[in-house]
């Protein structure tokens, strides 16, 4: 007998725990797809940041749970909670997705292999090409690392000068000395450096923003100061899908420039997820249907649930 959304005995909890998370399509998505096909699973957000990560996963333990997504800021210091990382979580250190098996947790990572999908789904293969990508955090090493994987021929990495710059220098690393199937060229620099960045700008065919500004508490802002540095032919995608145009997308679209916001991104990671979790695949047809609307522009998919 199929479950149709009622909570019962048998049903299995999967969750989210990220800060902040109450934008988050991913559990109107999850809980589509159990509906859909009949699968006795709930989806729920929880507030979650570094602080009470510890305390969750050991509960989440306890409570045999399923499995469950993690998003920033918990993506690389849920790490040492775990009893296994796949190969995915080990090359980029990072993990968004969970899976227990027969107790043991096991981390993954889709966000790079669902980064990748949403480009292709908006006819852009990344082979031989460059990019300019900013950020150093979980999302931003899930693209570089699946990027280079994928066949991308020179990526520049632009990190804030703190305490994670390292990581952006351990990404490139990587690129360059361990991934070994494509002939790929990692550069890292500042963040700082406005001239830098807009050299590199100009030589790229693709600028990805992979931090958080542009959502909130940083809606409204952009992490390009001067919109000049954009032009009509480069491809500008955004991990962001709240708000669905972010600043820098507006800032894209205003020179003519393809934008590309996050709902892509965050579709086709988490049909991933939802495949390691129950065994059987999303209904992607059936959740865009649902949950997104072709606008006719290049961020598409502006979300809205269609009522039935």
């Amino acid at each position: 007998m199929q479950n149709l959304g009622v909570i019962d005995g048998k049903t299995e909890l999967i969750g989210l725990f990220a800060t902040p998370i109450r934008h988050s399509l991913s559990p109107t998505m999850h809980n589509l797809a159990f509906k859909k096909l009949g699968l006795n699973y709930a989806y729920m957000a929880f507030e979650v940041g570094n602080e009470e990560l510890a305390d969750v996963i050991k509960g989440m333990k306890a409570l045999n749970i399923r499995g469950f997504n993690v998003s920033m800021p918990n993506k690389t210091k849920i790490l040492p909670f775990l009893d296994e990382l796949d190969d995915s979580a080990k090359l980029t250190g990072s993990v968004n997705t969970v899976v227990n098996e027969n107790g043991r947790f096991i981390g993954h990572n889709t966000d790079g292999r669902g980064y990748i999908r949403n480009l292709k789904e908006h006819g852009f293969d990344i082979r031989g090409k460059k990019m300019t990508l900013i950020g150093s955090g979980g999302a931003a090493t899930s693209i570089a690392i699946q990027s280079a994987v994928e066949g991308i021929a020179e990526i520049s990495i632009f990190a804030r000068q703190d305490e994670f710059y390292s990581k952006a220098v351990e990404n490139a690393r990587i690129i360059n000395e361990e991934i070994k199937q494509f002939s790929v060229k990692a550069n890292v620099y500042p963040l700082e450096n406005k001239e830098q960045l807009k050299k590199e700008i100009a030589s790229s065919d693709i600028l990805t923003n992979a931090t958080g500004v542009g959502m909130k508490p940083l809606e409204g802002l952009s992490v390009i100061d001067d919109p000049q540095v954009l032009r009509p032919d480069l491809i500008v995608t955004d991990v962001i899908y709240s708000p669905p145009k972010s600043k820098l997308l507006q800032q894209a679209e205003a020179v003519g420039a393809t934008a590309i916001n996050g709902l892509g991104m965050m579709l086709w990671q988490g049909a991933l997820a939802f495949e390691m979790w129950t065994g059987q695949q999303m209904p992607v047809e059936y959740i865009q249907e649902k949950m997104f609307r072709d606008t006719g522009t290049g961020t598409a998919a502006q979300f809205e649930m269609i009522k039935s």
